[in-house]
Parts: structure tokens; C-alpha cells; sequence
């Protein structure tokens, strides 16, 4: 069973992406993820340079409208900026919604380095949010397997199929 998560926010182009990245590399082939926008832009190089700082490339990542997911099946829709969830309150193949209320790094002013000191912060929430994410999804799975493992469950075989 695969779970379905779709990452919504404004652009597309910055948070969205990571944590598109993030999941699809910590949860393998238990997981199916897309990240798309209500506004897409193209995808930030600082946010493919701060996924490349730990060893993920998402350059080929692209960025999509939030439009054709509407009418798809999901079991997390997690909305990443306030405009996002504001703009998409109701998704209607979502079995679970989450809001992660993370800052905009595409906002972020400075220097180059403090800019993508902002990136890294970002990345670093959203690690965590998805470590969260990925264990609330195994205790799903685990009850799952547990109900069906259950032995009350399973007809005991009769004297003549034995």
C-alpha cells in the first residue's frame, strides 16, 4: 500500500519543492509525493542548492499547478504558506489535511549567505515536519497490518482441509 502526499504552496517553487524532495527521498517506495502551486513559479536555485548541501538534487524538479491535482486522491494534502491554505481551504480528494505555516525563504533579504541561511532553516523545519509525517504514516500502516494480522480474524481451518 502507497501512501499519496501532495505539498501545496503559493509558488512552488521554494518549500514545496523541498519537502517534495525531502519525502520522496526518506520515504522511498512507501510514499508517492507531488508538491504543486496555486501560483507556480520556476523552481529557486537556492532551494536546489540547499537540498544539494545534504546530498539531494531536485534540479530537475518542476514546478506545477495546483489545478490538475484537484480531482486526484490523496492521503495527506499539506498546505506550506498561509496563502496557499487561504486560496485552497477545501481539497476534495484529501483524506488528511495538514497546515506547516513555514516562512516564504524566496522572501528572505541580505546577504547571499544570509539568504540561504534562510533555505537551510526552512529545509531543516521541513526535515522535521517529515520525520513527524513519516511515523504518524508508519503507525497507520502498522495498525493496518496489525488488524489484518489478527488472529481473531482468521478462520481456524476445518478437520477435513487439513
Amino acid at each position: 500500500m502507497m501512501m499519496r502526499v501532495l505539498f501545496l504552496c503559493t509558488g512552488n517553487s521554494c518549500r514545496s519543492q523541498m519537502a517534495e524532495g525531502l519525502l520522496r527521498w526518506l520515504g522511498g517506495s512507501v510514499v508517492e509525493v507531488v508538491s504543486a502551486g496555486t501560483d507556480p513559479r520556476p523552481v529557486h536555485p537556492d532551494a536546489v542548492r540547499a537540498m544539494r548541501e545534504i546530498g539531494l538534487d531536485i534540479s530537475r524538479q518542476k514546478s506545477k499547478s495546483a489545478e490538475p491535482f484537484f480531482a486526484q486522491r490523496f492521503d495527506y494534502v499539506i498546505t506550506l504558506c498561509d496563502a496557499a491554505r487561504e486560496s485552497c481551504p477545501v481539497f476534495p480528494g484529501a483524506a488528511k489535511t495538514a497546515h506547516w505555516s513555514l516562512p516564504d525563504p524566496a522572501a528572505a533579504i541580505g546577504s547571499e549567505e544570509q539568504r540561504l541561511q534562510v533555505f537551510r532553516s526552512v529545509r531543516d523545519q521541513l526535515a522535521a515536519r517529515i520525520d513527524d509525517l513519516l511515523a504518524e504514516m508508519m503507525e497507520g500502516f502498522l495498525g493496518k497490518w496489525s488488524e489484518m494480522a489478527d488472529p481473531s480474524q482468521v478462520e481456524a481451518p476445518s478437520k477435513d482441509s487439513i
